[in-house]
């Protein structure tokens, strides 16, 4: 399946968010840093990724050779019931989940740069491709993943959270760009830095992307003293894959729903991780997790979480009908259950995930708002009566009704129409409307024009986002930060000639490779290409003084990727 088929086949408000992989745009270079990280990554992990990393790499279309086209990728995720898209660097938090609850893995379509080969804060093919492609082999894992996606996308978040995820997105393609200036990086850190720092209660999202970082991305299988790596974030990183196993320096803790009470640094190693048991237990936490969400609990708890968050959220009647916008108003009995609830600014109301037809933000502009509960003498829900049953209780379509609420809330007007899905009444609509509640403090006056009313005795679930995200996304675009492409200057550029050339054959003319090993100003990389390739002993040991010299004199990161390297090639 190509590209642009997996895109059309996505819901609509997704497609945005994706981005077409030109595979011509990855330089010799970039291929070459693929070939080395990933040949690195194999062996360094040997004896510490959990075994069914290498059984998905090579069953997910992964090669060592050169970066893998995302057609290759779905190719072989078809078969295991889940696809692929290219993505430019971070998502929003709502827009990742949802695509793992489609069984989409989204891969960042760039590939880290040469001089942060060893750790990059940015999304990169690498860590998308190689970190989370391989697991999914494994039945239970990824339906473990859908199931993460399922309950993210409807995670309640808020403007911290919206704001974090800017900085961070920032500060990535800052770093990863060769042209930003030490001042330039240093803002954008301070940013992030400062926005950790503030004092904000963490929303059902961010405590949810915690747990998704102790297990999806950091996460170790086993038991404290015998555990494999599991965790893309620890796959894709030659530094962190390493020092992760150094107990004394990273503190283990056997996993339990207490992660989500440790934060993390994006941009830092970490000082502990977690262990999980199996994915039978990786599954247990989340739902335990779940079960404490908005969505899954509903009632006035919910819709007041829901209200502090000051984001975009949906309530659901137990009829079926959905609210969805801003929350703004949440009234409570002596007993604590929602009697009412309110919305400012553009409002939704769908059923089934669908919007109403004549229901959207554009005709609830200004807010909605409709009571919660039963009505006085009736035994069952509004909505459970038939248009007969309802005629006995003097509500009839034409004529002028009171409906007196157990709370205390009155709606009198004329009922001019009653919305009905699936058998029930979902919504009633009056005119020359009035609504108070047993204060007397009016909730609609009848110049407002009609009043649409909610039919429900209960809220059922509060979520993240609208009902019908097609009609009305979440995010209205993508980020208006993209990643930067790279310019190079000549050199980098007639050093690319150099990268194909030695890629393009098994055995390299000698001439070519001492070309290589007599200019010193060519790339590290290039000349480790070089080596690799060559069989020429005495072109080979002049190689390996080269890169011994270069390590033992460059910065600690170029010394740790040519020393693990040379240690590699033995």
């Amino acid at each position: 399946m190509n590209q642009q088929k997996v895109i059309n086949s996505l819901p609509s408000h997704l497609q945005p968010f994706v981005a077409i992989q030109d595979y011509t745009a990855y330089t010799p270079r970039d291929h070459a840093i693929w070939r080395f990280l990933l040949k690195q990554l194999s062996f360094s992990l040997k004896d510490s990724a959990h075994p069914t990393y290498f059984e998905g790499l090579a069953k997910t279309g992964l090669g060592f050779d050169a970066i893998p086209k995302i057609e290759d990728i779905n190719a072989c995720l078809n078969k295991l019931g889940w696809r692929a898209v290219a993505v430019d660097g971070f998502l929003p938090p709502a827009v990742f989940m949802e695509f793992q609850a489609q069984r989409v893995l989204a891969i960042a379509l760039n590939i880290r740069s040469f001089d942060h080969m060893l750790y990059t804060p940015a999304p990169d093919i690498i860590h998308e491709a190689a970190g989370h492609a391989p697991f999914l082999i494994d039945i239970d894992y990824a339906e473990f993943l859908q199931r993460f996606g399922e309950l993210g996308m409807r995670a309640i978040n808020n403007q911290h959270d919206l704001d974090i995820y800017e900085a961070v997105r920032e500060l990535s393609i800052v770093k990863e760009n060769s042209a930003s200036t030490a001042q330039e990086i240093e803002l954008a850190q301070d940013r992030v830095e400062s926005l950790q720092k503030k004092s904000v209660t963490p929303s059902e999202a961010n405590l949810l992307a915690r747990l998704h970082w102790w297990t999806v991305e950091y996460g170790l299988v086993g038991d404290i003293d015998n555990y494999r790596i599991f965790g893309a974030g620890l796959l894709s990183s030659l530094s962190e894959s390493t020092t992760c196993l150094n107990d004394e320096a990273v503190s283990k803790h056997p996993l339990s729903i207490n992660a989500i009470r440790t934060s993390y640094d994006i941009t830092t190693a970490q000082p502990q991780l977690f262990v999980t048991q199996s994915c039978r237990h990786l599954s247990q936490v989340l739902e335990e997790y779940g079960r404490h969400m908005c969505c899954d609990r509903g009632g006035v708890s919910a819709l007041e979480e829901a209200q502090r968050s000051g984001s975009v959220v949906t309530a659901q009647y137990n009829s079926g009908l959905q609210v969805s916008g801003k929350l703004n108003r949440v009234l409570r009995d002596a007993v604590s259950n929602a009697i009412y609830l309110g919305t400012e600014g553009g409002t939704q109301l769908a059923y089934g995930d669908k919007e109403l037809a004549g229901h959207g933000r554009d005709y609830h502009s200004h807010g909605f708002g409709s009571p919660i509960g039963r009505l006085v003498a009736m035994e069952r829900c509004l909505s459970a009566y038939t248009v007969d049953e309802l005629k006995r209780h003097h509500i009839e379509m034409g004529k002028n009704v009171l409906l007196n609420f157990l709370s205390g809330v009155q709606v009198s007007g004329k009922l001019e129409a009653i919305l009905r899905r699936e058998q029930k009444n979902v919504l009633f609509s009056l005119s020359d409307c009035t609504v108070v509640d047993i204060d007397g403090t009016v909730l609609f006056d009848p110049t407002w024009g009609t009043y649409d009313m909610a039919i429900g005795d209960s809220i059922v679930s509060v979520f993240g986002g609208s009902a019908d995200q097609q009609a009305f996304p979440l995010y209205e675009s993508p980020s208006n930060t993209a990643t930067l492409k790279h310019d190079y200057d000549e050199h980098t550029q007639n050093q690319f000639e150099l990268y194909d050339l030695i890629a393009g054959t098994n055995r390299p003319d000698i001439a070519l490779v001492e070309k290589i090993a007599q200019d010193a100003s060519l790339d590290w990389l290039l000349k480790f290409e070089a080596l690799e390739k060559t069989t020429d002993i005495e072109l080979r040991q002049q190689l390996i003084r080269q890169l011994n010299s270069i390590a033992n004199n460059a910065s600690e990161e170029t010394g740790t990727l040519i020393k693990g390297g040379l240690l590699r090639l033995g």
